[in-house]
């Protein structure tokens, strides 16, 4: 199944991304703090050899991200996320043939991503800090605009919605506003509802489950749900043994019609994603 949508091909810099079947983004923290893997990939060859090791199991995109964003996650200064991003970026745009996209709401490291060889700009802020509108604008990348409310260290503090599908819906249709006003038009926009972000569990369940209502939108669907909280309250799980859970939300985002997983557990989630393929490809 595929969203409501009639662009099929989305130039990402040098590449293109095939709309018309689902992708696993793999993701790589170049983080000391992220929630599940931080610390791990600091080293430019560890990430180099795990972006390698996610694009041999499948993934079409690797995210890489240096400012965690996790619930209470302190923000850094960006010449400390450049100092992280930029160095890891180069070396896979060298070597490896994969979308590299970039985890940023900050404008300097969107242009110096770009320069160096991204695909793409993610941010979780949807491009709101002061100049992100017009640096994505000027590199040209298609961007993924994700809903949250408030900051990463505060955005837990009681969240509140008469209709999170609803609410979540109009922020996201304001910022493609936005971004068409910045020079940055629809068919450059992938949405994320930014599950995780602002959210009690009982949010991220109802929003997940009329996650269609989002593809009215007119735009692709990037969902990252991977080894979150909502599985971890769920089912009552550590973050080391949320892999079943991140399964089991991958296959019904892409049954939901969603272009894009942003994962840690690559490999796995691909067979997923072709055995729902296969199936639906069946006489």
């Amino acid at each position: 199944m595929t969203g409501m949508f009639d662009q099929t091909r989305l130039p990402c810099g040098s590449r293109v991304l095939d709309l018309s079947r689902p992708h696993v983004m793999g993701i790589l923290n170049v983080t000391p703090d992220s929630f599940s893997d931080g610390g791990r990939f600091v080293d430019v060859d560890a990430a180099l050899r795990h972006a390698e090791a996610m694009l041999a199991a499948g993934a079409t995109l690797v995210d890489i991200g240096g400012e965690s964003t996790r619930p209470g996650a302190r923000s850094i200064a960006p010449v400390e996320e450049l100092e992280r991003v930029a160095p890891v970026v180069e070396a896979i745009a060298r070597e490896l043939d994969v979308i590299i996209s970039v985890d940023t709401s900050t404008p300097s490291v969107m242009r110096e991503a770009a320069r160096l060889g991204a695909g793409l700009i993610n941010d979780v802020r949807s491009l709101s800090r002061d100049g992100a509108l017009d640096a994505a604008s000027a590199s040209g990348l298609p961007v993924c605009l994700m809903h949250m409310v408030g900051e990463p260290g505060d955005m837990q503090k009681d969240p509140s919605y008469e209709n999170v599908t609803r609410e979540v819906s109009n922020f996201l249709r304001e910022r493609l506003e936005a971004c068409a006003a910045a020079g940055i038009p629809n068919d450059r926009v992938l949405l994320d509802p930014g599950f995780g972000f602002a959210k009690t569990l009982a949010h991220n369940l109802s929003l997940f489950k009329h996650m269609e209502q989002l593809h009215q939108l007119g735009r692709p669907l990037l969902i990252g749900v991977s080894r979150k909280s909502i599985i971890g309250q769920t089912l009552q799980r550590e973050v080391a043994h949320r892999l079943s859970g991140s399964l089991g939300l991958a296959a019904l985002a892409v049954a939901k019609g969603a272009s894009i997983i942003r994962v840690h557990d690559v490999a796995e989630t691909v067979d997923v994603v072709r055995m729902i393929a296969a199936v639906q490809a069946a006489e």
